[in-house]
């Protein structure tokens, strides 16, 4: 059976820490750092990271439905960030970095929506759920230094203290969507 490849648009803070992850995932088949739902129609890195554009640093994932669930996919994204957190993951603060889901059809949305409601109601996380759920707008490729990141500059220190040990606990909670 063969499905249609889906994509889906995540903001988790640092798109260093969401792309290390998804690139792993098993059913992903890409991973694309970016900015969206902001004002600005292309956005560079140091106009987002001025916080006035209100684009968000973002991932947009190409997956295989056949494989694994939009679900599946939300299951990750919210062990691997805090969704409690207003603005910030980490030591990262500020609009740029606040949690966001970016769907792109209805039943989208409402695989969403049932997901949120689910972890809202057996207080998965003990405090509110602060993720936006909005149409995906304004979406525009990061710079190409920025694409598989933690890939190129696994020693570098953001990556060595924060991207690596996000990847470890994604290996260790979902050891069985690692793709091999």
């Amino acid at each position: 059976m063969s499905s249609s490849p889906q994509t889906i648009t995540l903001g988790g803070g640092c798109f260093w820490c969401t792309e290390a992850v998804y690139v792993k995932v098993r059913g992903v088949t890409d991973v694309e750092s970016g900015y969206s739902n902001g004002q600005a129609a292309r956005p560079s890195y140091e106009e987002v990271c001025s916080g006035r554009t209100g684009s968000n640093e973002v991932v947009k994932l190409t997956y295989d439905p056949a494989e694994i669930t939009l679900k599946e996919i939300l299951e990750i994204f919210f062990v691997i960030h805090d969704p409690t957190s207003l603005n910030r993951q980490g030591n990262d603060a500020g609009t740029q970095y606040r949690s966001g889901i970016y769907y792109s059809t209805p039943e989208q949305k409402a695989v969403i929506d049932g997901f949120i409601r689910e972890v809202s109601q057996d207080k998965t996380f003990g405090k509110p759920i602060v993720t936006e759920v909005l149409p995906l707008q304004n979406y525009w490729p990061a710079e190409d230094y920025h694409q598989d990141y933690f890939e190129n500059n696994p020693n570098q220190g953001y990556c060595a203290f924060v991207v690596g040990p996000k990847v470890e606990k994604f290996r260790k909670t979902f050891a069985s969507r690692v793709k091999d």
